[in-house]
């Protein structure tokens, strides 16, 4: 598999793409108004308790206040069950200064989510502070190097006589100790700044911010699959080339300035990907569709054959749609980075090899996924019920915001419905008010429907209150804005 990093960078913000195969599977974007705050530590102050919701509110110094559950506070008892856990009035109370750091980012009208248990990333190592326990990522599957990685962090650890706990990183397979004892000493002296500027800050600021989305990328993305990370910008290159030779020295070599004119986006159409993940509609090669209904709760996933007939009977159409659809599941969650609650009715199969298949199927294609997921059978209803683990806002939060007409619901009230409310409203003016004429402002089909089709409509209810109607085109409104203004 050959893949590449695509990096276009502006003054407001900087875009990363990952392409495989020529094919888009990931966009990250970062703007320089709305920065991502996961990772981020902070020295907060608890401003409210909720013990119904075993939850409180820690002032950050945000806009909102950001969201602590009692699960996410590190207590001595943090190994027992749930049961024995302490409540959250025995934790934290108001005033509480807390050290915290952002698990989840602002998502719609909720605000980031919180957890005392903090991580440092670097390289090959997660520094875990004032911890004792070593662990290996679960995607070192090399039975071999887990005990001998395990063993390596142990001993360095007591060299340097380090409080801290550590988890090994998938890029730490196969790499050399001395390479594994300057990530720990970097991590080691980062914690120590990190302390030594809690004592010096007030509550509510910042303490430790991660990585920008180009260097983070580099950090947590880049493997031996990645053949080259183009940049269009040449100082950025610089500043990469840099960093990597500081911090990654064997990526250095990848990293090239692209100077076409052509923009960097366009070479495998990058824009026209972007532009098809903010749709609701993903069409198959098959014929067959996907519908992609995304809201606060979860979201939900419609398979259809659409033009598909497939080519021998209706089980076996059915069962390709839904192969082909396992596939193209994954990579849109990737690339629209959906998160939470995911729910998807694949067409429906009868047979029982076909369900397991396709399951297989999606479980596969979702192994290249950085973020983590749980799939579930399939349910008595049809259903694929699944989680995939969200920490930034998806490609349509940050792309898109809510229809001013229909303020997201996705559909407005007809023409005809609004004329009929203008009607009532009209009722309910002349009642109240001892007005000479009544105006009408409305949009223009609403006026060309009471001019037109509704125009004895208007003339009966005219002569039914005695008093003369005006109607006047508002063009700055909405099909569903209107007034009855009596005169």
């Amino acid at each position: 598999m050959s893949a590449e990093l695509l990096v276009n960078v502006t003054p407001m913000e900087t875009r990363v793409a990952l392409v495989e195969n020529g094919v888009l599977q990931e966009i990250s974007i970062e703007r320089n108004r709305r920065k991502g705050l996961v990772g981020n530590i902070y020295k907060g102050r608890v401003s409210r308790v909720l013990p119904g919701m075993e939850a409180a509110f820690v002032d950050i110094g945000l806009e909102r206040a950001a969201f602590l559950h009692a699960s996410d506070i590190e207590t001595p008892q943090d190994e027992s069950d749930d049961d024995s856990r302490p409540h959250i009035g025995e934790l934290v109370y108001v005033g509480k200064e807390l050290l915290v750091q952002v698990i989840k980012d602002p998502i719609g009208t909720k605000g980031a989510r919180l957890t005392t248990r903090l991580s440092i990333p670097s390289r090959f190592l997660v520094l875990i502070p004032n911890s004792d326990n070593i662990g290996v990522s679960t995607r070192i599957d090399n039975e071999d190097n887990r005990p001998r990685l395990k063993e390596m962090i142990e001993r360095l650890a007591d060299e340097m006589s380090s409080p801290h706990g550590y988890i090994i990183r998938t890029a730490a397979e196969g790499i050399s100790e001395e390479a594994l004892r300057g990530d720990m000493q970097f991590l080691n002296k980062l914690w120590e700044c990190i302390q030594d500027r809690v004592s010096k800050t007030p509550s509510a600021s910042d303490i430790y911010s991660d990585l920008p989305l180009i260097q983070r990328t580099l950090r947590d993305m880049v493997d031996e699959d990645i053949e080259r990370i183009r940049i269009d910008s040449r100082e950025t290159v610089q500043k990469m080339t840099s960093f990597a030779q500081s911090y990654i020295p064997g990526l250095a070599s990848r990293i090239e300035h692209y100077p076409g004119e052509r923009p960097i986006f366009d070479i495998y159409s990058v824009e026209d990907e972007i532009e098809k993940a903010l749709q609701r509609k993903v069409q198959l090669k098959s014929g067959g569709y996907l519908i992609f209904d995304q809201t606060e709760a979860m979201t939900t996933i419609d398979v259809n054959t659409g033009g598909f007939v497939g080519h021998r009977n209706l089980e076996e159409t059915i069962f390709k749609t839904n192969l082909e659809a396992a596939q193209a599941i994954a990579r849109q969650l990737r690339l629209r980075n959906l998160g939470g609650i995911i729910i998807i009715d694949f067409i429906d199969m009868e047979q029982d090899s076909h369900k397991e298949q396709v399951l297989s199927a999606l479980e596969k294609a979702l192994e290249k996924d950085h973020a983590k997921s749980h799939i579930c059978e399939v349910s008595a209803l049809g259903l694929v019920e699944m989680t995939r683990k969200r920490t930034r806002e998806s490609l349509e939060h940050i792309l898109c915001e809510p229809c001013p007409m229909c303020e997201g619901r996705g559909h407005i009230k007809s023409a005809e419905t609004i004329c009929y409310e203008v009607f009532r409203e009209i009722m309910r003016e002349a009642r109240q008010f001892d007005a000479r004429e009544l105006l009408v402002l409305a949009g223009q089909s609403v006026v060309d429907l009471l001019v037109d089709e509704e125009s004895t409509s208007l003339a009966q209810l005219q002569e039914f209150i005695s008093i003369p109607i005006r109607i006047q085109v508002e063009t700055m409104y909405t099909q569903e804005q209107f007034d009855v203004v009596p005169l």
